[in-house]
Order: C-alpha cells, then sequence, then structure tokens
C-alpha cells in the first residue's frame, strides 16, 4: 500500500476525494474482501443497527462512524485459527472490547492487521509494551484502558486520547465530550471502571438539560450470535443508571472510571 500512496494521493485529488482517509486502497476492490472478511463463523457487524430511539427529548444522536463487529465472552479468540469458544468469562471483557477497535480499523481500510488471540495480546503487551510477563503472560488477568492504548499504538500505530472519570457522575457529565469524539473521530471507545469493560458506540445528549443516554456494547455476554438475543439488553442504549450484567449500576458515583478514545488516522 506504501508503495503506491503517490498514485493515491493524485486520485484522491483528481476525484476531490477526501485526503484524510483510505478510500482506494486494495483492500476496496471488488472480491477482495480478504481481510476485511469475518473469519469467525456467525459474527456479527453493526449490531447497533435496528435498534428504538434512544428517547432523550431534544437530544442529539452522535454515532460511531463506520462498520465493526461484535466481539464477546466464549466465542473464539483470535481470527478463526482456535476452533473452539474460549472461555474468558469473567477476566476477557477488555481484551473483547480491544478486538472491536480493531475490527473497525480494518473494516475501514485502515488496517490489514487480523485480530490477534487473547494471548497474543498479552504478549505483544509484554514483548513490545513493557509489560510485566509474570503478571500477566499466559494468565487471566485484566486489562485497563491504557493496556487497550499501548497495545493499539504497537500493532496499528494508533494513538489515543483518554478521558478520566473520578466518579460515574463524570462519565455523564462528559457526553459533550464523547459526542464530539463521535462526530469527529467516529471510532468505539473502550471503556474500563471497576471490574468491568464496556464499549462505547455513540451518545445521545441534549446541551440544554444535560441529559445524556449512551449506546453500550457489551462484551460479557455469552450466549449465541443471535442479535434477537443480543438487542437491547446487550447492545443498546443506556442511562448512567441502567443496571450492568452483575446488578451495579453502569456508571456508579463511587466507582473510578478511564475511557480510551482512539484517534482516526489521517492517511489515504
Amino acid at each position: 500500500e506504501m508503495e503506491c500512496r503517490e498514485q493515491r494521493k493524485q486520485l484522491h485529488s483528481r476525484l476531490s476525494l477526501p485526503t484524510n482517509r483510505p478510500m482506494l486502497r486494495s483492500s476496496f476492490a471488488l472480491g477482495a474482501e480478504g481481510s476485511r472478511a469475518p473469519t469467525i463463523p456467525g459474527l456479527l457487524r453493526d449490531v447497533h443497527l435496528g435498534l428504538p430511539p434512544p428517547g432523550v427529548k431534544g437530544g442529539s444522536v452522535s454515532l460511531v462512524q463506520g462498520a465493526y463487529e461484535y466481539y464477546h465472552y466464549m466465542q473464539w479468540t483470535g481470527h478463526g485459527q482456535h476452533r473452539k469458544p474460549y472461555n474468558d468469562a469473567g477476566w476477557g471483557c477488555a481484551y473483547r472490547s480491544l478486538m472491536s477497535i480493531i475490527s473497525w480499523y480494518r473494516l475501514q481500510s485502515y488496517t490489514t492487521f487480523l485480530n490477534p488471540t487473547h494471548y497474543e495480546i498479552q504478549k505483544r503487551l509484554v514483548d513490545n509494551c513493557g509489560q510485566p510477563v509474570d503478571d500477566l503472560l499466559g494468565k487471566k488477568q485484566w486489562l485497563g484502558s491504557q493496556d487497550v492504548s499501548l497495545f493499539l499504538g504497537d500493532a496499528l500505530g494508533v494513538s489515543c486520547k483518554f478521558l478520566e472519570c473520578p466518579s460515574g457522575d463524570d462519565v455523564a457529565a462528559n457526553a459533550r465530550t464523547l459526542a464530539h469524539h463521535f462526530e469527529t473521530q467516529g471510532t468505539p471507545v473502550m471503556i474500563g471502571g471497576g471490574e468491568l469493560a464496556f464499549t462505547l458506540l455513540g451518545v445521545d445528549f441534549n446541551a440544554n438539560s444535560g441529559n445524556a443516554r449512551f449506546l453500550i456494547m457489551d462484551p460479557h455476554y455469552v450466549g449465541p450470535d443471535d442479535i434477537s438475543q443480543i438487542q437491547p439488553k446487550w447492545v443498546g442504549w443506556k442511562s448512567q443508571d441502567s443496571l450492568t450484567h452483575l446488578g451495579t449500576k453502569l456508571f456508579h458515583k463511587d466507582k473510578h472510571y478511564n475511557l480510551c478514545l482512539p484517534q482516526r488516522p489521517s492517511c489515504i
């Protein structure tokens, strides 16, 4: 792809195409699904489509831009090289959120990087990102938003911003910032807080009242890839006080949350 960059640049200019995102790479060719095609049977894409309106009176909806895949507990790990369910229930939620984020970059043709296994994620963090081998490699160890950022930076060359929220109330208070992220970057956001991780796909925000709802994609789901069983409990519009599968509030005032906001590369 790099060898053809100048030629693509000329074509983008000649065809009045955007100069900050891929549109003429080989992966866009007809019949060239290749690395963009899901390799795990039944893997779902764009699971927010078809949801009812979020319902914030006078709100404005800002959403993820582009396709992504839904990864959750008990699916195969990686991109299909291990053909059996991988039991990461109770510890693998951030890994699955990371996989969904990687799929967004792949499906937008920013990368051809295939989704890694849990072990491959750990190994890259240890080998290339300075994470301690004894605490992580081969262990059922949670990841945080910093780990997600380190992996994306090393594997994809993607930079990330962070939104630190000392309280769940601060997540809701930052709805305007999150709306701006989806409008300008359009990437899925990883949310880490307490013992749980989620993927944020959008917000519905009323700038006058401050009311907001959050489009949550929950990686803690353990059932089949059946959209009728996933919407709206596991992928749906939630309020700050909506309950998780553990019966706790989504954004609890006494919990600390750190949000990883991956940035969209400016490239063709």
